[in-house]
C-alpha cells in the first residue's frame, strides 16, 4: 500500500502557490482557471453520468469537496441539486470562494481544513468530490482514510488525479511546467514522483472499506500536435488563457495514461 511521501519529495512540490497573490481561481486569464474552463466539462459529464445511471438523486444530498480550492468545482457540485461543503487548507482560497458564490447566489458552506483532518463527523456526507487533490497532498493514506470515515454507508466517492508514467512527466512536467516553450503552469506546482497509479489507488481504497468500481481516462479532444503549437502560443503570450480554452478540450476516454477519473462506493 502507498505510503506517506518522503520528506525529500514532498519538500519539492509548491502547494504554498495557494496561499500567494498569484492565485487568481476566477480570473480568466490565469491558468488555475483552466479548472473550470477545460477540465470542469469533462469531469462533471462524467458524474452526472454515473449520477444518473445508479439513479442516485442529488437533491437534499450533502457533497463535500475535498480541496476546494477557489470553489470553481464546488459551484458546479451545488447546481447539480448538492447541499454543498468544501474545505481547504488555503484560508485565502476559502476566501475567495466564499466570496464569489456569494456573488453567484449559491449557498456553499466552506472551512479551512485539510483532508488529512476532516474537520466533520463519522458517516456526515452522502457524496465526496476530491479533485486535482491527491497529487498533492503529503499522506495520501491518511487522507483517503479520514474521506471514508466522513462517507455514509453507500455513499459515493469521486476523484481525479495524474497516473505515474513517462508520458504523464513529459506532458503535465516537462511540457506544462517545465519547458519554457510550452510551460502554462508555474514551477514544481506537480512532482512526478508524488502522482498515483490506478492500481494503487484502487489497493488504497479497497483498505479503507471503499468499494472501487471504475477508472476512466482524461485526455485531448484534438491531435497532439496541435494542442503543442497553441501551447507555443499561450507561453509566448500571443494566445490568451481563456482563448487557449476555447482551442484546447478534454474529453473521457479509456487510456489511463495521463490524467483519470473514477469513484467508489462505501461499503
Amino acid at each position: 500500500m502507498m505510503k506517506k511521501i518522503p520528506p525529500e519529495v514532498y519538500q519539492r512540490i509548491n502547494n504554498s502557490f495557494y496561499n500567494s497573490d498569484l492565485v487568481k481561481w476566477w480570473d480568466k486569464d490565469s491558468p488555475l482557471n483552466l479548472i473550470e474552463s477545460i477540465l470542469n466539462p469533462v469531469r462533471i459529464k462524467y458524474f452526472k453520468r454515473i449520477l444518473n445511471e445508479i439513479h442516485f438523486d442529488a437533491f437534499s444530498k450533502k457533497a463535500l469537496e475535498v480541496g476546494c480550492g477557489g470553489g470553481i468545482l464546488s459551484e458546479a457540485i451545488a447546481r447539480m441539486g448538492f447541499m454543498t461543503t468544501g474545505i481547504d487548507p488555503s484560508s485565502g482560497s476559502i476566501q475567495c470562494a466564499g466570496e464569489h458564490s456569494n456573488k453567484e447566489g449559491l449557498m456553499i458552506k466552506y472551512l479551512t481544513g485539510s483532508g488529512e483532518e476532516i474537520p466533520f463527523q463519522n458517516k456526515s456526507f452522502d457524496v465526496i468530490f476530491c479533485c486535482d487533490v491527491l497529487e498533492h497532498v503529503r499522506d495520501l493514506p491518511k487522507v483517503i482514510s479520514e474521506i471514508s470515515r466522513v462517507l455514509k454507508h453507500g455513499g459515493i466517492f469521486f476523484y481525479d488525479t495524474i497516473n505515474r508514467t513517462f508520458l504523464s512527466k513529459m506532458i503535465v512536467i516537462k511540457i506544462l511546467q517545465e519547458w519554457e516553450y510550452f510551460s502554462v503552469l508555474p514551477d514544481n506546482l506537480h512532482v512526478w514522483e508524488m502522482f498515483i497509479r490506478p492500481e494503487e489507488m484502487k489497493r488504497l481504497l479497497f483498505s479503507f472499506d471503499l468499494q472501487w468500481v471504475e477508472h476512466r481516462g482524461i485526455v485531448t479532444c484534438s491531435p497532439n500536435p496541435g494542442i503543442l503549437k497553441n501551447l507555443h502560443k499561450r507561453a509566448s503570450g500571443k494566445l490568451s488563457c481563456e482563448d487557449f480554452s476555447k482551442v484546447c478540450r478534454l474529453k473521457e476516454g479509456s487510456s489511463l495514461q495521463v490524467s483519470y477519473m473514477g469513484y467508489a462506493i462505501k461499503k
